[in-house]
């Protein structure tokens, strides 16, 4: 009879379940096969929902205005004087974003966006907010220790650089708007876009460029 290893046994347990989904994915997998059973919802209907904020209402159309502002100081401009008015000209205003202000990072300023009583978010141009973003370590620590909050996410900010605090409510969401990276002055708005990452409108990722960006 082979030897009975308790630390292998234990290794193989964790693997196992390092590749199990999260209770709260299981438990909306179960509602939905309860629903679907039930005939109460069409499973492509929610595929096609799924697909939407990942592909279209998510951060893909805030990367979109973001590289428009980059690229076109007339769109940057009314942006930062109108983001609405601007966001609608792309067809992206929503509910989450009729009451919208565009903060812009800069050399001087670093902006991080936080909702402290809620969860309000502009998810009609980045899609659903991660969840950190609606955890209250987060919620309560980024107004009190932004720079250290910003350190866990990699962000190291230089001590002449300001930190701004956005709190978000009902009536008035934010947007950052990240630096543009060097080396990109050859770039369409399709490849800018691309180097936009759904943080760096939150404010949790400053530093952008080629091979770096991505909108999930």
């Amino acid at each position: 009879m082979p030897d009975f290893d308790s630390k292998k046994v234990a290794e193989i347990h964790e693997q196992l379940h390092s590749h199990l989904p999260s209770d709260s994915a299981l438990r909306v997998k179960a509602l939905e096969t309860l629903l679907v059973d039930k005939g109460l919802v069409n499973p492509d209907t929610i595929d096609a929902w799924v697909e939407a904020y990942t592909e279209e209402i998510g951060p893909k159309r805030g990367a979109r205005v973001v590289a428009k502002a980059w690229s076109d100081p007339k769109y940057k401009q009314r942006l930062m004087q109108d983001a609405p008015a601007a966001i609608d000209e792309l067809g992206y205003l929503g509910k989450a974003t009729a009451h919208l202000k565009v903060v812009e990072n800069t050399d001087d300023v670093h902006n991080l966006v936080v909702c402290t009583l809620c969860s309000c978010y502009p998810f009609s141009i980045l899609g659903i907010a991660p969840a950190w973003y609606k955890a209250a370590a987060y919620r309560s620590r980024a107004v009190r220790d932004p720079r250290g909050v910003l350190a866990e996410f990699g962000v190291n900010i230089a001590d002449d650089v300001e930190v701004r605090v956005w709190d978000s409510t009902a009536e008035l969401r934010y947007l950052v708007l990240p630096q543009r990276p060097p080396g990109t002055g050859q770039m369409d708005e399709s490849e800018l876009a691309d180097l936009v990452t759904r943080n760096s409108m939150i404010g949790t990722n400053r530093e952008l460029g080629i091979n770096r960006g991505s909108t999930d």
